[in-house]
């Protein structure tokens, strides 16, 4: 078929050219359609639920609004976790789906449920509602408006934020793309009605009278309309209030000589504002007004950007005079320094590739033959890209590489032109001649050709099997890669053939040139070398498998990280004072950071914006004491103080000293934003602690911190603060609100009326709506004196003070309550710089394992970027042996013989040599960027075994039977081929593991990692496989040992398939003697979960497998294991007698067991045993047995006995227990 193919595209030159002018128009036009961004959108499918209580305390909003959220939530299917934060005014509930799930469907899901969690929530309290539908990319355009020099004095930040939310935010609601906008900073203006206490107590009013008063002086209303031949006469009240002084002259009450009490005479009125909980400033200059433009989920941020800047410039015409708008974060800037990166390496890399096929084929024509495969196979993968809606980003376009997608037009020219050269006809050829010419040598070699195409589009389909974080991030590269690979593969079969018959010399070649002389030099080279291999083959095999061995060693020693940090040109530095400061005194620390850092940073730093607290839609949840420091950065170019973004961010954290009691934590606006959505947490790794009692979790949590703190590598350490936030308390007497007839709601709403201030309804100017609210004046609202001293009205008509009725104390309360899946939790987080994630966590497990004791019913677990490298790790492990099963498969069905495809599949491990020492000698931990370079890596390097295993075939073929003749030949023919695709694959990746630009760090590893397996597989492929083909083909394995071999391996990745379903293994031991040396007699198969084995309080063990189920009475087997858990069948049955399976524990000393007892009072428990060995009688782990047994060593039973005093509660409640575990350790250490 591939023969015809060939033969078509050489007969209709015509069609095939027309059709490759109709595939460039048509990539032309999918490259203006294509959506282009930075890096792929990776957070997960999320929905967030705001619920905004300005007057609840942080445990209140817990209880009556968090907790009613997510317990309706929770009955929804397809949900991966519940996260939830309540502090003071605020709930957010994140509900996190699987990716599979439409986004819309799930808000569906969600809105439904809300009505169910609003009749839960008590009224007055706050109404649940959905966040914007936006994600992590989200925040794509962020500004601030600020009055011009010469007009501070007119426009305060009341009137900007007003402007702000009527003007600017209004015109862009409606650009397509956006899903909101969220203001930040000012003052959202009211008009407030201050009430004197005094004046109110003198008139005898309450402050529900007042309220009730300015709800009926405030309304329109119709009359319908008269008829009045000819005409209607339409009737309408105007009685809305316009202005202040409207509000000032209405009546609360009548005294008894009928004098009307005007509110101007209890109350001043004026312009007020909200409660803030947040701000925003700008450099050192003070507070200004701001606000973040949110994509909606799914846009092209490019489109979106120019429509909203486009759109900008229309709102500046309608903007006040002396009121500018400064964008001081837009997306456009890192797409484009993204896509200009991505650009670059294309660029320099298909430049590369032409000039190492022109010196390599000698042939100009040749060489642009071959190149100009690369701009058609790049038109094809952005016409499928487009078609399937994958974006161009630094991922998906960053990973292509010209010399893999030449790879079938390289081999196709270059057997051509080598064909040609073997003609011995003097005269030109005709094009008949010419075209038969072509024919026969692109078949020839167009199962290789294919082949090899075939084998790197195979590598990629193991990537498209990622799914979560690492699926987002790499699927559009493999897919990309895939695209351009494949229409490389229909080009190198169609047009490679059309254009070398078309436009190759037709003239007899006799000429030496460059090229041929450039090879002279490599045979010259290359012949004692291959010489020297052939006469020591044992030898060269033996050094090619230690250096397999050493770089396996060495491998698994490295360090690993996710995915490398894009450097985005903005730092986003995390500010924290200390709890319970005031919004004010978080604002002053934010304007002297900005000072510091546009003083000490000149060259490097361009403005510093500051944002303190939650906006108005605060999809990130930031309390007062919190601001994050939008540093934006100048190019590095410019800058003088620093080199990297390390060391700048170093520099800075060292200045920033300076401020006392304030902590900088520095990392990048979308880093954050995705840590903080992917996982609730904006730090890189996280050490999450689930419990109960919040103080508990303070001290474990400061615990862990001075942990961290000793850690090198670990950075900007962050302790969530859960409590310390001091509060006015009041707690309600009830025996005396008794004895004045009050009740606690009356209490409650002059409490939160006189200063929270509540809203007695709106006024309206023109179209903009403003509230209209009750409160005390700010005199009357300075101290907990005010509190103690506010009058409560009775029933009768007397005013009782509140400390009359209520205890007004101050105390410190919960600050946040975080809770995850229903468990409350508390964070320790911090920043990896200078090392690798992997090996950190590794260190921190092991010293937190050691040295905090944790108590019944906390935990700790590791999140942030560590829980994706595990996950993706996880997957990998899987992904990479099924890819190499597969081009196992496929080279057997090339070559059909099993010998020569292992041959072949050798080029692998010899790749994976030179991957592993290139990342060692760069420095570069293991990410999953490396990861998907190995994977490409081993695509390529088989590709040069084919071209030499096949060129030995032929030669067999062609009557050789000397296998040293055949190999000294075969070489020396492929030489030219083999070090072309080398070459062409390496250095095509080279200007991306040079590349310095924005977004190279994520594409370094991968390009490195192909180079260095490259340069190892052909030096290797060039030397160690002609020894090993020599071997090979004097070793004759038969059909039926082949079908053994590839049984198994078949068999394998269907066991590892379904391991990764959670399959596991119950094995059973008929006797104690095979449990002791593990020697199982029967295998059952189950499901992973805890009801797939169940013993009775009789012994009775019950197995629910896959494939069968078992009912075994005690006593028939020796005992069992499930995993890596051990039980020991042991005991006697009676009276009093304890037998059963007992859980092997810990065995590395004297060997202990826990045993699930059931007791007659508290039912279910554990008991804890021990023995001296597995051989030994089991017996309770109690001080009696123990003085008995141990009566040789009267030290070691003090020690126990001292482990007893302090352990006995958790010892026989937590499987996890320390004493246990001491127990084992003092008899280990009272041996040695």
């Amino acid at each position: 078929m591939l023969d015809k193919i060939i033969q078509y595209s050489i007969k209709h030159k015509l069609v095939i050219g027309l059709l490759t002018l109709a595939l460039a128009a048509w990539g032309t036009y999918s490259l203006t359609q294509l959506p282009i961004d930075a890096v792929p959108d990776v957070t997960n499918n999320q929905v967030q639920v705001i619920t905004l209580s300005p007057s609840l305390a942080a445990q209140e909003v817990e209880r009556l609004i968090s907790f009613p959220v997510e317990q309706t939530m929770a009955t929804i299917p397809e949900i991966k976790e519940i996260r939830s934060i309540s502090r003071f005014g605020l709930s957010v509930v994140t509900i996190v789906f699987h990716d599979d799930v439409d986004v819309y469907w799930s808000r569906q899901q969600v809105n439904e449920r809300l009505a169910e969690a609003r009749n839960q929530i008590p009224g007055g309290i706050g109404s649940p509602e959905m966040a914007p539908i936006t994600t992590g990319l989200g925040e794509i355009y962020q500004y601030l408006i600020r009055p011009e020099k010469g007009y501070e004095k007119k426009y305060d930040a009341a009137e900007l934020r007003t402007i702000q939310d009527w003007i600017v935010r209004r015109q862009l609601l409606g650009t397509p793309g956006v899903a909101d906008v969220s203001s930040f900073g000012g003052f959202l203006k009211q008009y407030e009605v201050a009430l004197d206490p005094d004046k109110l107590r003198s008139y005898n009013l309450s402050i529900s009278d007042v309220f009730t008063a300015l709800e009926r002086n405030n309304q329109n209303t119709g009359g319908a309309y008269i008829d009045k031949k000819p005409n209607a006469w339409f009737i309408r009240s105007e009685g809305l209030i316009s202005s202040i002084e409207d509000i000032g002259k209405i009546v609360v009450k009548n005294t008894s000589a009928g004098v009307p009490i005007l509110i101007r005479n209890v109350a001043e009125v004026r312009f007020g504002a909200a409660n803030r909980y947040g701000a925003m400033t700008y450099n050192n200059e003070g507070e200004v007004v701001g606000a973040l433009v949110l994509m909606l989920k799914g846009e092209n941020s490019n489109a979106v950007v120019a429509r909203v800047k486009e759109r900008i410039e229309q709102i500046k015409k309608t903007l006040p005079e002396g009121v500018v708008i400064e964008p001081f974060l837009d997306r456009s800037n890192l797409v484009n320094r993204a896509i200009g990166t991505v650009e670059k390496n294309l660029m320099e890399g298909a430049l590369i590739v032409i000039l190492v096929l022109v010196l390599f084929l000698g042939n100009l024509r040749a060489g642009l033959i071959v190149a100009s495969v690369i701009p058609l196979a790049m038109l094809f993968a952005v016409s499928l890209m487009h078609m399937f809606g994958v974006s161009g980003n630094l991922m998906s376009l960053g990973a292509i590489d010209f010399g893999l997608i030449v790879d079938g037009a390289v081999i196709i020219v270059e057997a051509t032109m080598h064909h040609l050269g073997l003609r011995s006809i003097t005269r030109r050829m005709t094009q008949e001649e010419m075209d038969i010419e072509v024919y026969e040598s692109a078949s020839k070699i167009r199962n290789s050709a294919a082949f090899g195409e075939i084998i790197i589009l195979i590598v990629y389909l193991p990537i498209l099997a990622l799914v979560g974080i690492e699926g987002k991030m790499f699927k559009p590269m493999a897919q990309t890669v895939s695209f351009a690979i494949l229409g490389a593969f229909i080009l190198s079969l169609t047009y490679v053939p059309m254009m070398s018959a078309l436009f190759l010399s037709k003239n007899p070649q006799h000429k030496r040139n460059f090229s041929d002389k450039m090879m002279d030099f490599f045979q010259r080279a290359y012949q004692p070398i291959i010489n020297g291999a052939l006469k020591r083959k044992m030898l060269v095999a033996a050094i090619a498998v230690v250096l397999f061995v050493v770089s396996i060693f060495l491998f698994v020693n490295m360090g690993g990280e996710f995915i490398p940090t894009l450097e985005e040109g903005d730092f986003a530095v995390e500010t924290r004072v200390l709890t319970g400061s005031s919004l004010t005194h978080t604002v002053d620390a934010s304007l002297k950071a900005g000072e510091i850092l546009m003083r000490e940073f000149p060259d490097e730093v361009k403005e510093v914006v500051g944002k303190i607290g939650a906006g108005e839609i605060p999809t990130d949840p930031m309390p007062i004491e919190a601001c994050d420091l939008m540093v934006i950065l100048k190019d590095k170019s410019d800058w003088k103080k620093a080199d990297s973004r390390e060391e700048l961010a170093e520099k800075m954290g060292e200045a920033l000293e300076a401020i006392p009691g304030v902590t900088f934590g520095f990392q990048q606006p979308i880093q954050m934003r995705f840590n903080e959505l992917i996982s609730g947490v904006r730090q890189d790794v996280a050490v999450k602690i689930f419990g109960e009692d919040l103080d508990v979790l303070t001290g474990l949590s400061k615990q862990v911190a001075g942990i961290t703190s000793s850690i090198e590598g670990a950075r900007d350490l962050y302790v969530e603060e859960v409590t310390g936030l001091p509060q006015i308390v009041v707690h309600i007497d009830r025996d005396e609100v008794a004895r004045f007839g009050l009740d606690v709601e009356a209490i409650n709403q002059a409490i939160s009326t006189a200063f929270a201030g509540q809203s007695a309804g709106l006024v309206y100017e023109g179209e903009k709506r403003f509230d209209l609210v009750v409160r005390l004046t700010k005199d009357n609202r300075q101290g907990i004196e005010d509190v103690q001293n506010l009058f409560i009205t009775t029933p009768t008509g007397n005013q009782v003070p509140l400390d009359q009725v209520a205890k007004v104390e101050f105390k410190l309360g919960p600050n946040q309550i975080q809770r995850e899946d229903a468990k409350r939790r508390i964070i320790v987080g911090f920043n990896v710089r200078g090392r690798d994630v992997a090996s950190i966590v590794e260190e921190l497990q092991q010293k937190i394992e050691k040295q905090v004791d944790f108590p019944p019913g906390y935990y700790p677990t590791y999140g942030g970027q560590f829980e994706n490298l595990k996950e993706a790790q996880a997957r990998l492990s899987i992904a990479v042996p099924v890819a190499l099963l597969l081009i196992l498969m496929l080279l057997f069905f090339t070559f059909g013989s099993f010998k020569q495809s292992i041959l072949i599949f050798m080029a692998i491990p010899m790749a994976a040599i030179g991957g592993v020492f290139a990342l060692l000698l760069r420095g570069m931990p293991f990410s999953i960027s490396a990861g998907i370079g190995f994977i490409a890596l081993f695509g390529v390097a088989v590709l040069n075994g084919i071209v030499l295993i096949a060129e030995f075939n032929r030669l067999k073929k062609a009557g050789l039977t000397d296998l040293y003749d055949i190999v000294r030949k075969g070489t020396q023919i492929r030489l030219r081929p083999v070090l072309m695709t080398a070459a062409v694959a390496s250095l095509g990746f080279l200007p991306m593991a040079l590349a310095t630009s924005a977004g190279a760090e994520v594409q370094k590893p991968l390009a490195t990692v192909v180079i260095g397996g490259l340069i190892s597989s052909t030096v290797l492929t060039l030397i160690v496989l002609p020894c090993l083909y020599i071997y090979f083909e004097k070793i004759n394995i038969p059909m039926k040992t082949i079908r053994l071999i590839l049984l198994p391996a078949l068999i394998s990745v269907g066991v590892a398939a379904q391991a990764q379903e959670g399959i596991k293994e119950v094995k059973l031991y008929s006797t104690h003697e095979d449990f002791v040396v593990d020697k199982p007699s029967k295998i059952i198969r189950v499901k992973d979960c805890k009801d797939a084995v169940k013993e009775t309080p009789n012994a009775k063990l019950t197995i629910n497998g896959i494939d069968e189920t078992l009912t075994i009475k005690y006593g028939a087997i020796g005992g069992y294991s499930i995993g890596s858990d051990r039980y020991r069948a042991f005991g006697e049955k009676g009276f009093f007698k304890s037998y059963g399976y007992y859980k092997v524990l810990d065995d590395s000393c004297l060997v202990t067991y826990s045993k699930r007892v059931y007791h007659y009072k508290s039912g279910r428990g554990l008991n804890y045993y021990y023995s001296r060995d597995l051989d030994s009688p089991i017996q309770h782990l109690w001080m009696k047995p123990i003085r008995k047994d141990f009566a040789d060593k009267p030290k070691f039973v003090q020690n126990v006995k001292d482990i007893f005093k302090s352990y006995y509660p958790s010892l026989y409640t937590n499987e996890r227990s320390s004493g246990r575990v001491l127990f084992n350790k003092l008899y280990c250490d009272s041996n040695i």
